[in-house]
């Protein structure tokens, strides 16, 4: 949260409000937090000297605004510089699936179903931000091609989710209950066919395990 925050404030200085509505068009959706971080951790650079806090009136309110100093570019450079860690998922919707045999069948195709509704909901604020860009209305234009490549994978991210859930609950209707499909050796030779490469971004049209209920 702390080099995202630096990395808005090397753009221009900003206030608290504003840095927790532009940590809510983008950065939310690779590096959730929760709100209240989002207020404290600018006080935190500030009292690191990476940032300093100046005060502007707007009208009857007096607001803080935050400002990038010369450490905050040289720890955000060096960070920058720096391998990554490697990249981690998150989901306790698809913590469920993986014990989805402990419950029933009809229980498992719900939290399939709840898994892609999700993907295809939370995906429309982004298109919105995405949107004015294409449209050539973005708030940093300048970015454009920055923004272009977060979007995308984005984009991806969440039409491959709601794929799969949609191929998931294929899958798992054809199955007679919770233990699985009376065939294993078609879900050996799926995860074969898989590992080949084959299916790209695509998944099966079909389940390859159905069997007579």
């Amino acid at each position: 949260m702390s080099f995202a925050i630096l990395g808005l404030l090397a753009i221009k200085p900003f206030s608290t409000y504003e840095l927790t509505k532009l940590l809510g068009r983008s950065v939310q959706y690779v590096m959730p937090r929760t709100e209240a971080n989002r207020y404290q951790e600018p006080k935190r650079l500030v009292e690191a000297g990476l940032a300093t806090a100046g005060h502007e009136q707007v009208g009857q309110r007096r607001r803080t605004v935050y400002s990038i100093t010369p450490a905050g570019r040289e720890a955000l450079a060096d960070w920058l510089a720096r391998p990554s860690r490697p990249t981690q998922l998150e989901s306790e919707g698809l913590l469920k699936v993986l014990f989805g045999n402990m419950t029933p069948l009809p229980v498992l195709l719900e939290r399939i179903a709840e898994f892609g509704a999700e993907a295809e909901a939370v995906e429309e604020p982004w298109r919105a931000i995405a949107r004015e860009y294409a449209d050539g209305e973005g708030l940093f234009p300048e970015r454009v091609h920055i923004n272009a490549l977060f979007w995308v994978l984005l984009d991806r991210w969440a039409r491959l989710r709601a794929a799969w859930a949609q191929w998931a609950a294929l899958e798992v209707a054809s199955w007679p209950d919770e233990g699985g499909p009376a065939d294993r050796e078609a879900m050996q030779a799926l995860l074969a066919e898989m590992l080949t490469g084959r299916w790209g971004a695509e998944f099966p049209d079909a389940p390859s395990t159905s069997s007579p209920r």
